[in-house]
């Protein structure tokens, strides 16, 4: 975990302008600076970026947020990786508090360089071997597209890894998996007259490598262990070169093979990735679905493909959301995705994948197959199976469709049928009112506009004006908490954000962050502007203490302090300055 105080000084030393550039090209338009929402597709400029608030937002889209905000969803990485990206070009070393986490980093950080070494290499070779030209041409592959992917050969010999590495017996060697050391200590190169084919991370550096024997041979691909580097069931190659166009497409096309994903660029398919060479795993669902809002399984159409796509299901259940499409599409079964683009071109690739059945549908088909569900034994087992796979399926409203068909299906009721599987309480019965909470205050709001402008004048808003039973509220006593304690001493919309990223109040803080910014911000005004809305907010509490007190006398009576107090609400009530009142 990274500190608070780190993440603020982080966001103190970088400009967001700075680190955007990195990405795209800005133009000065006024006091911002703007370009084209890298975020979605458009021709005219609505994408903002705010030196003074350090913080961007596409009015296209909506899409806003801090520089850390910006390098996740433009890069694709999750915030620990963001944070690693811009503290490196701030000359920053991030402080994790957990010291497995900096063991790894250290283990990590040679094996780059000697994989990077190694991609080099068998690029080189690739250029000077006609039978590893001669079959990527064989396969429709330009030599724009190798360079892209960055496709490399591994010559038939037993130690060509000796010609770059002049210490052949570096552990290092070894442990990134490019080397195996057998019996008595001999060692040899792992990939030997194989196609190669660099496995990336979210910053570009090579972490593995999958490699495609030339002709017959066994295996058929050989792909890096698992290291300190490489872990492959969070790993999917292509990712890196496929961000743009998923981005354009908001849809990301899994298959199977490293080739498939090559082929399908070539064709102009960008947005494929591949698992590499095991099966989808929940983590693997979850960044994709990170980076898109559809995804799609392609697999071959044969009884291998079902069974792969049967685990993508179980992968998806856990991680697909309700506002989140997941589809499966089954090639013809002589065909694959390369061989299938190759006959068939792009565009017919495509129309297939718009007709993907959807995860539901698939679901629901797995579950009936091989059932006769004209029987009442048949029936009872397709229910039967579904309990532990509906139990997991956490988009709620997707649940429910499943649970109707079931019902349809087994000619139990929707109730029997939640019962039988012990479904949460939330898809068996309406989900429970909320605890009441008061209607949105407009002052209160107010107030949570000028203090995430301006933080320190948090501290000046007593405790007791506060509204309470409020999300409004509520985020502002955080405020008001965090920053007498300093864990928020930084200023700017970024900061702000970053500082309530992952809490229950970074919806509301997010929204309202939103709105500010087309608007300027001046500290006087905004001075004067709290002042008054302190006032009011405190005028308004003394009016419903004096009508609730005087409701009360009207009922039941008043004791004596009861009466003390009312008579003093009342003299302030007569003190308040012209222009104060609501």
């Amino acid at each position: 975990m990274i500190p608070d105080s780190f993440i603020q000084e982080l966001l103190g030393r970088v400009d967001i302008i700075d680190v955007v550039e990195r990405y795209l090209p800005l133009k000065k338009a006024g006091a911002n600076y703007v370009a084209c929402c890298p975020f979605h597709s458009e021709k005219t400029p609505s994408f903002s970026v705010s030196p003074t608030k350090q913080f961007y937002h596409c009015f296209g889209c909506g899409a806003h947020g801090s520089a850390i905000g910006f390098v996740m969803e433009y890069a694709g990485l999750g915030f620990v990786e963001s944070v690693e990206e811009l503290a490196r070009h701030a000359g920053m070393q991030v402080p994790f508090q957990r010291t497995e986490d900096r063991r790894l980093k250290t283990e990590a950080a040679p094996l780059t360089e000697v994989m990077s070494q190694a991609a080099k290499h068998y690029k080189e070779q690739l250029k000077v071997s006609p039978k590893a030209i001669d079959y990527l041409r064989g396969r429709g592959l330009t030599g724009e597209i190798a360079a892209r992917f960055g496709l490399g050969y591994a010559p038939d010999g037993w130690q060509g890894l000796a010609a770059i590495f002049s210490d052949y017996q570096n552990k290092a060697l070894v442990e990134c998996g490019l080397v195996i050391e057998g019996e008595g200590g001999k060692r040899y190169d792992r990939f030997r007259d194989r196609i190669m084919f660099p496995i990336l991370d979210a910053r570009g550096n090579v972490i593995g490598f999958g490699g495609r024997v030339i002709g017959q041979g066994e295996p058929k691909y050989l792909n890096s262990p698992e290291t300190p580097l490489f872990e492959k069931g969070r790993e999917l190659y292509g990712l890196l070169q496929a961000r743009a166009a998923i981005r354009e497409e908001d849809c990301v096309i899994v298959v199977e093979g490293y080739m498939d994903v090559v082929a399908l660029a070539q064709h102009g398919v960008g947005n494929a990735v591949a698992t590499l060479g095991t099966a989808t795993t929940p983590v693997h669902v979850h960044k994709l679905l990170r980076h898109a809002d559809r995804v799609i399984f392609c697999f071959d159409g044969d009884n291998a493909g079902r069974k792969a796509a049967a685990r993508a299901l179980e992968a998806s259940l856990e991680q697909v959301a309700d506002n989140k499409t997941v589809a499966f599409l089954f090639l013809p079964p002589e065909d694959d995705p390369d061989s299938y683009v190759r006959a068939h071109g792009a565009e017919s690739f495509r129309r297939l994948a718009r007709q993907a059945v959807p995860l539901t549908d698939f679901l629901m088909q797995e579950l009936k197959a091989g059932k006769d569900l004209a029987t009442a034994e048949g029936r009872s087992q397709l229910v039967h199976a579904a309990k532990p796979l509906l139990g997991r399926l956490q988009a709620q409203l997707l649940r429910l469709q499943v649970v109707k068909q079931l019902a349809q299906a087994s000619g139990f009721s929707q109730a029997e049928i939640e019962s039988l599987c012990e479904l949460p309480a939330v898809v068996r019965q309406r989900a429970p009112a909320r605890a009441a909470r008061g209607a949105p205050s407009p002052m209160a709001r107010k107030l949570l506009r000028l203090i995430v402008q301006q933080p320190g004048l948090a501290a000046r808003l007593p405790a007791e004006l506060i509204p309470e039973g409020l999300a409004e509220g509520d985020a502002l006593a955080a405020l008001v908490s965090d920053v007498a304690n300093g864990h928020l001493a930084g200023e700017g919309l970024g900061m702000v954000l970053e500082h309530f990223r992952g809490t229950q109040h970074e919806p509301l803080i997010s929204a309202i962050l939103g709105e500010l910014v087309e608007q300027e911000f001046d500290e006087e005004s905004t001075e004067a502007v709290f002042a008054d809305t302190v006032e009011r907010l405190r005028q308004a509490g003394i009016r419903g203490e004096i009508d609730a007190l005087n409701a009360k006398q009207k009922s039941v009576g008043l004791a004596p302090d009861e009466v003390r107090r009312l008579q003093q609400l009342l003299a302030q009530k007569q003190s308040v300055k012209p222009g104060a009142s609501a």
